[in-house]
């Protein structure tokens, strides 16, 4: 017999019930429950149904409960999918309905119809209540024989644990058991509040995270996944949990956003594993909402690099605060063009898409920049455009210097011919004692926009580290790399970095424009300095594969320009404190203008004679503390 039914429920399994034999079903439970109820009244004496007014009350019983059924759409829902709001609704149509009946047996007694051909008060009330507890029971018993049939077509039974045992607890374990492709088992509930511990959910027992992520407790019960339930939980000990479950070599998943689920419903499938960028990252930063919207509000704003990580984080935030229109420009069209398309479809911009403009131009063409600035006027700009990949810069040095200097000085020199407020440029830490082409190139682009900060126009830079998940960062490289099988690759075992998520970095950035009176080198607080190679081996571990076991991690050597410790400020620098805890102020060696100017000059003459080591050559005269590492530039400095 149970293979039979497990045979129907796989082939028929993507079908539903049609709502027309749900309807027949509670039409026969009303009809059933009458009769019940009248043999329960009399006794169980079967004479009792064969009374007339038996077939009367009983056909007025029945249409008055299919008008109600009808109107209440009861029978729309999908039986093995019953949850509280079907239920409810169950009971809300059959109170009505009682109270019609009731109602009815007044009137119909007070017109003189005999009281034997009326059903009485308590023949209606015993009827309700069977008839309701007989339409949940056959519900959830559907259900019940549903999930347990699909569960056991499953490929494999997957035993789970659960941290919070909240609401999100609860929608997690739902949603684990509806799921119809694996055998899916909640051992216990984890949770720190002592008042729930020793109690049970739905029958499933809450304990200690001291107990559940014990060893012999997860051996013994073989747990493999350990879901995460808590929305607001504390960074700190988000990081704890997860780095204790994957020592454990239990995977770990967490809740998406609500705005993520599918009609509002939460499913198993979409029950995701924890990224990396969630344990790197640490608690929200507290903004000054009031001083940021004084500063965008109502104004006019120039992103430039809009397209990318920063550029287009900036361009999303910017938005919140009402600007009066934000022109986005960037040389690459097509990531422009899915920028262009996520805001224009995004309900949440819907309001601003008539403020947005995106231009395809690029900041080394000054011509084509002074059209922008000729037309849209803009009052605040934020640089983020710039060439930042180490490597490719130290192979086309030109490239950089044209970028990162020229572009800089283009847009800085048209801000102030067209009176811009505030000049936001995004930095990098690479500018501290460079290395590499590119972080000279950066440095030189923050002496001269610190240089020209003397008039009307207010110039500020901001100085950060490497931000999670942007274009060409170590982690969707080594994501891509796990999935691929291996193996990691890792320049060197010692190599460290700061890390910060594109929404903090942009937060800041915002914050530092705000707070900014021109001049300024702002420096971000990027947390404790993470060992890439522990990186990879975390990001393998939460692929739920063990390093050097199923993935390998290989040293591949520095490469050109890359130095093994990031710094935020060099030597000759220290820093203020600010109003945010976050940003500080570096106190930086500033230069006069004109001296900036002549050796802008002379780069750009080196520029034009086509020679790279020339180039470089000015580059490290205008920045003394640029030196080349793994780099064919280092015999410049042997040579000095």
């Amino acid at each position: 017999m149970q293979s039979v039914i497990s045979h129907f429920l796989s082939r028929y399994s993507d079908r539903f019930l049609s709502r027309w034999i749900t309807l027949t079903l509670d039409i026969g439970i009303v009809y059933g429950s009458y009769i019940l109820t009248v043999l329960i009244r009399y006794n169980f004496v079967p004479s009792s149904l064969q009374m007339p007014r038996f077939d009367l009350i009983s056909v007025v019983l029945i249409v008055v409960y299919i008008c109600g059924f009808l109107w209440g759409k009861t029978y729309h829902g999908i039986l093995r999918h019953t949850g509280l709001g079907d239920l409810g609704r169950i009971v809300v149509v059959n109170l009505l309905v009682l109270l019609i009946l009731l109602t009815a047996g007044v009137i119909s007694l007070r017109l003189g119809i005999e009281p034997e051909k009326v059903a009485s008060v308590g023949i209606l009330l015993v009827h309700f209540f069977m008839t309701t507890m007989l339409m949940f029971m056959s519900r959830l018993a559907i259900r019940a024989v549903y999930n347990r049939f699909m569960k056991e077509q499953g490929r494999h039974r997957i035993n789970y644990l659960i941290f919070g045992a909240g609401q999100a607890g609860m929608l997690v374990l739902n949603a684990l058991r509806n799921d119809k492709m694996y055998a899916n088992h909640v051992v216990a509930f984890i949770d720190d509040n002592d008042t729930k511990v020793n109690k049970t959910l739905e029958g499933i027992p809450v304990i200690s995270c001291h107990r559940g992520l014990n060893y012999a407790f997860v051996r013994k019960n073989k747990i493999t996944q350990l879901i995460i339930a808590i929305r607001d939980l504390e960074q700190n000990r988000k990081q704890e949990i997860v780095e204790k479950a994957l020592s454990l070599k239990i995977k770990v998943k967490t809740v998406p956003p609500v705005h993520k689920w599918i009609d509002g419903h939460l499913t198993a499938k979409q029950l995701r594993q924890v990224k990396i960028e969630e344990l790197l990252g640490r608690d929200p930063i507290v903004l000054d909402n009031d001083n940021i919207s004084q500063f965008i509000k109502n104004e006019i704003i120039l992103i430039t690099g809009a397209a990318g990580s920063i550029g287009s984080e900036i361009a999303r935030q910017v938005l919140r605060f009402k600007p009066a229109r934000v022109i986005l420009v960037d040389q690459a069209e097509s990531p422009l063009y899915d920028l262009q398309f996520e805001i224009n479809s995004n309900k949440n911009y819907a309001e601003f898409l008539d403020r947005v403009v995106f231009v395809v131009a690029s900041i080394k063409d000054k011509f084509r920049m002074r059209q922008v600035f000729e037309k849209y006027k803009p009052n605040v700009v934020f640089h983020a455009a710039a060439y930042k990949h180490v490597p490719l810069m130290e192979d086309h040095p030109y490239e950089a210097v044209m970028i990162n200097v020229f572009g800089t000085q283009n847009l800085a020199e048209l801000s102030i011919e067209y009176s811009v407020k505030k000049f936001v440029m995004i930095s990098t830490d690479k500018a501290v004692n460079p290395t590499n082409v590119m972080g000279a190139s950066k440095r030189i682009a923050e002496m001269l926009v610190q240089a020209l900060s003397n008039g009307n126009t207010q110039f500020i830079t901001t100085r950060f580290g490497n931000v999670l998940g942007s274009n060409g960062s170590v982690i969707p490289i080594f994501r891509k790399q796990i999935e691929q099988g291996g193996p990691v690759t890792v320049t060197h075992k010692d190599i460290i970095r700061y890390f910060m998520t594109i929404p903090e970095a942009c937060n800041l950035v915002l914050e530092a424009g705000a707070m900014g009176k021109g001049g300024e080198i702002f420096v971000f607080d990027m947390g404790k300095p993470v060992r890439i190679y522990d990186l990879a081996e975390r990001m393998i571990r939460l692929s739920g594969l063990e390093p050097s076991k199923d993935i390998q991690i290989v040293e591949s050597g520095l490469r050109p320009g890359e130095k093994l410790f990031e710094e935020l400020l060099s030597q000759d620098e220290n820093t203020l404190e600010t109003h945010h805890p976050k940003i500080r102020k570096a106190r930086v060696k500033t230069y006069d203008i004109q001296y900036v100017r002549e050796k802008i000059f002379e780069l750009g003459n080196a520029l034009i004679e086509g020679n790279d080591f020339a180039l470089v050559a000015k580059m490290k005269e205008m920045v003394p503390e640029y030196k080349s590492n793994n780099s064919i530039f280092t015999r410049l400095d042997i040579e000095k």
